[in-house]
């Protein structure tokens, strides 16, 4: 597959110089070094062409947010940038906008990495918002999707691929793509692309990119990992920090309940009695999700489920029907946690404490975006005293602990609530245990044969 030919806008945009001469002054070769504030209102100051100006004023963004204004130029010019901001702040508008001026350019492509199959869908949503009008073609490789079709997204030239690192990693096993002319490439939540255990694929991704590259690196949490990371594939890049590694949005309100795990149900169904909002619910184990759904639905409540035993099209139907009002609780593992964009997403609740407290910054992070407010509620069991202590850390406040109301009575669960759906998925047989394995019982098709004093034969 070739790079994409020619200049792919409708007009011709010159290339700009970026405001802010005074930045060239900075010690790239420092990574802690961050860049002064550009004072000029809107994005008129940020270095864009006029034509993204206009597109940008047509789907009403009025203001950069700090992200945005502090990466954009740095961007626009070429330099490798480390961002670090809160969750829901507008990183992907921070690297999308500089990657399509630039790539109109220079006629090269560009390269989003990402961990999830749900953040790639939400940047390439995005994306495509900024590019529509400008012939902007991308493609997305992900796992749990047909490969055909992706196969035929490479063979139509794209400017931008936005992957998942396996499913990328398989294409360039089975030479369906190649990375030559990728100069732009980012690495979006790079933080839990290490936790997820993708180095090696990332290692693999920068061996098959050209030297002469910009990188992109955006994340809300910035451990030691990412710096090394940072060290390996970036050339003195700029860190641009507008808060504070681990800080949560400041319009998210928070607390926690410390109570039993037998009790975290009937406290779920009393906050979810208070609060009547759009509603996210983390769960630890995708077991868990999954029955909690049940209980939920089981209250009276309108819930659906994302974690990794659904499908690709089950989760974007969730996604989609949480996002219309159709299904006012979303009840999920840390898939979710990053780079879902819900707005008006009222409450979070955290009813197992997640695993790593940087996970717990991007959860609570989906509620209170793009300058809304929202609360976040964690249970907790009497003992994760430490695990309490340990996010308290990260964030750099002490999160109240209320004190847990008149519970409503226990719930009898409803008759085969899962186990129906279960049937259902299986095509309506029965279905039995055996050693751990899920196996069929065997089908009657007719009476048994009676012997000769009238009863039936055993077998």
């Amino acid at each position: 597959m070739g790079a994409p030919s020619g200049h792919w806008l409708a007009k011709e945009i010159n290339q700009f110089e970026w405001a802010g001469q005074e930045n060239n002054s900075l010690l790239y070769s420092s990574l802690m070094n961050q860049t002064p504030k550009n004072s000029t209102p809107g994005f008129s100051g940020l270095g864009m062409a006029p034509f993204f100006l206009e597109i940008l004023e047509k789907l009403n963004y009025k203001e950069p947010t700090p992200i945005q204004r502090q990466a954009i130029p740095i961007a626009m010019s070429g330099k490798d940038v480390v961002g670090i901001a809160q969750t829901g702040t507008g990183k992907t508008l921070a690297f999308g906008i500089p990657m399509i001026q630039r790539l109109q350019e220079t006629g090269a492509r560009g390269l989003v990495v990402l961990p999830t199959r749900e953040l790639a869908l939400q940047v390439d949503e995005s994306l495509r918002q900024i590019g529509a009008k400008l012939g902007l073609r991308t493609v997305v490789l992900i796992g749990g999707a047909p490969s055909g079709p992706q196969r035929q997204g490479l063979r139509r030239d794209p400017h931008i691929i936005i992957a998942t690192p396996g499913r990328l990693n398989d294409h360039l096993t089975q030479k369906t793509m190649h990375l030559g002319n990728t100069r732009i490439v980012v690495l979006d939540e790079a933080d839990r692309m290490l936790d997820m255990g993708f180095a090696p694929q990332i290692q693999k991704i920068f061996n098959a990119l050209p030297m002469e590259r910009q990188v992109m690196l955006f994340s809300a949490t910035m451990p030691p990992e990412i710096m090394k990371l940072a060290t390996a594939y970036m050339k003195l890049p700029i860190r641009v920090e507008v808060a504070p590694a681990g800080t949560t949005v400041e319009r998210v309100t928070q607390e926690i309940f410390v109570i039993e795990k037998g009790s975290k149900t009937r406290l779920v169904e009393k906050l979810l009695g208070q609060y009547n909002g759009p509603t996210l619910i983390f769960t630890r184990t995708k077991h868990g999700a999954k029955k909690l759904t049940h209980s939920v639905r089981d209250m009276g409540h309108s819930a659906t489920e994302i974690h990794s035993n659904r499908s690709l099209s089950q989760r974007q139907e969730a996604l989609k029907g949480f996002k219309s009002g159709k299904y006012r609780i979303l009840i999920a593992t840390d898939i979710a946690s990053r780079g879902i964009d819900v707005a008006g997403i009222e409450l979070v609740i955290n009813y197992d404490l997640p695993d790593s407290s940087e996970d717990y910054v991007h959860r609570i992070g989906r509620t209170a975006r793009a300058g809304a407010g929202g609360h976040a509620i964690s249970l907790a069991t009497p003992d994760q005293r430490n695990a309490l202590r340990a996010i308290e850390r990260l964030v750099r406040k002490n999160i109240p602990i209320s004190r847990v109301p008149e519970l409503p009575p226990m719930r009898r669960p409803k008759f085969s609530s899962v186990e129906e759906e279960d049937r259902e998925e299986r095509g309506g047989r029965s279905y039995f245990r055996s050693g751990g394995v899920v196996r069929p019982f065997r089908q009657a098709s007719g009476p048994r044969r009676q012997g000769r004093q009238g009863r039936f034969r055993r077998r």
